[in-house]
């Protein structure tokens, strides 16, 4: 056997360009058994030992597996780079070649390992319960760029054969020239480093911006943009920078608070605006919700009444309940005990100043749920039953002219002006 591998090597040594073949053909199946061992021996018994089942094993993006499969082709690489040497009769130059390309390979690969390895580092931080506070996607984003941005020179290196030394120092002359390419990056990191800093925004708050049609929740904050996905369930991409140029309304505090405001008016009729007569208030005794307002209310005004001089007792300069200031009351009480009104934060009936459209009564208060459903469910409620009760106190609210009532009033009138010839 010995005897037979000297001849065959004498045999090969006589024909140099057959000798360089045949140990390239040698060198490209020694690189290809080294990729065949690592995928098919290495990479399958890691893979047993790190699919555990959970979501971020089989995440294409962030999988660990993915890592060590990124790295696994710069075995064959370096096979390659460091065989090259070994083969005789090849010229100095398809050498070098081979070397630089080989090492640019490696370079690229270690590159990708490294984006890999990035984002499995921000989906094991997204894993953590306060994830959602401090988001450091766009850092990764800001770490990635700089890993591609030094591979590029590293592989431009290896490919010019020169050093990157000298690449470098030639990029001082084109600051310039990156600081203008680059120019939506940076302001995009100060503006993400501000919002979270500030705390500004989070995934899962509910911003609203008019001035790109965004309102809906956070659904991801990245280095360049904040996407906001609307009620409608569509989706709106906001950059990064304007959240800190333009205002924006972040509804965090409001959940935070468990409380929905409720700030809606009544437009009362003012012309059903009258004091009570004796018969009204006896049969508003009867309401559960004016226990003891009225006899009180009575108690006051007669106390103030008797203080009157003799001379202005009259029916005109005395003080007397009123239809509408019953209405409050029983509204504010109502408001007090309805099992949908958070009774710790504020609650009022106040009148606003009249309007063309009439007396605007309005109910301040808040819901003790924030959820939207919920919220209108429980303002709805309200407005319902005050709008069927409010006839019981002789008010009407105002409401413009109907087409059904301009008929109806020209019905009237052909009645009462079409009569019997005479």
């Amino acid at each position: 056997m010995t005897d037979d591998f000297a001849m065959l090597q004498a045999w090969l040594e006589q024909r140099p360009a057959a000798y360089a073949l045949a140990a390239s053909c040698v060198l490209l199946l020694l690189a290809w058994l080294a990729n065949w061992l690592t995928r098919h021996i290495l990479l399958r018994g890691l893979r047993r030992m790190l699919d555990d089942g959970s979501p971020l094993a089989r995440d294409p993006e962030a999988a660990p597996i993915r890592i060590v499969s990124r790295l696994a082709n710069v075995i064959p690489a370096l096979v390659l780079a460091l065989g090259t040497k070994a083969v005789p009769n090849l010229p100095p130059a398809l050498v070098t070649v081979v070397e630089n390309v080989s090492s640019a390979f490696i370079v690229l690969t270690v590159a990708l390992a490294l984006g890999n390895a990035l984002n499995l580092v921000n989906a094991l931080y997204q894993r953590r319960p306060d994830a959602q506070l401090r988001p450091i996607k766009g850092y990764v984003q800001v770490l990635k760029i700089v890993v591609y941005v030094v591979a590029a020179i590293l592989i431009v290196a290896s490919l010019v054969d020169r050093s990157p030394l000298i690449l470098l120092s030639g990029l001082g002359a084109m600051a310039a020239v990156l600081l203008l390419i680059f120019q939506d990056t940076l302001l995009s990191l100060v503006a993400s480093v501000q919002l979270s800093s500030n705390d500004m925004v989070r995934i899962g708050d509910w911003i609203e911006m008019p001035q790109v049609n965004a309102d809906g929740d956070v659904i991801d904050i990245a280095l360049h943009t904040v996407k906001v996905q609307n009620w409608d369930k569509t989706i709106t991409t906001i950059p990064t920078k304007r959240m800190i140029s333009d205002s924006f309304r972040n509804w965090r505090g409001m959940r935070e608070s468990g409380g929905r405001r409720i700030k809606r008016s009544l437009f009362i009729d003012q012309h059903s605006i009258r004091f009570l007569t004796d018969e009204e208030r006896r049969r508003l005794d009867r309401f559960a919700l004016l226990d003891g307002y009225l006899p009180a209310k009575e108690a006051e005004l007669e106390a103030w009444n008797a203080s009157l001089p003799g001379g202005e007792r009259d029916v005109v300069n005395r003080r007397r309940v009123t239809n509408i200031g019953t209405f409050r009351a029983y509204v504010e009480r109502y408001l007090r005990r309805h099992p949908g009104v958070h009774q710790g934060m504020t609650l009022m009936v106040r009148q606003l100043a009249p309007t063309s459209d009439g007396l605007p009564l309005e109910l301040y208060c808040f819901a003790n749920t924030t959820a939207w459903v919920a919220y209108e469910g429980t303002q709805s409620d309200i407005f319902d039953h005050l709008l069927a009760i409010l006839p019981e106190f002789g008010l009407r609210v105002f409401q413009h002219p109907s087409g059904a009532d301009m008929r109806g009033f020209g019905e009237q009138l052909r009645r009462e002006f079409s009569g019997p010839a005479g």
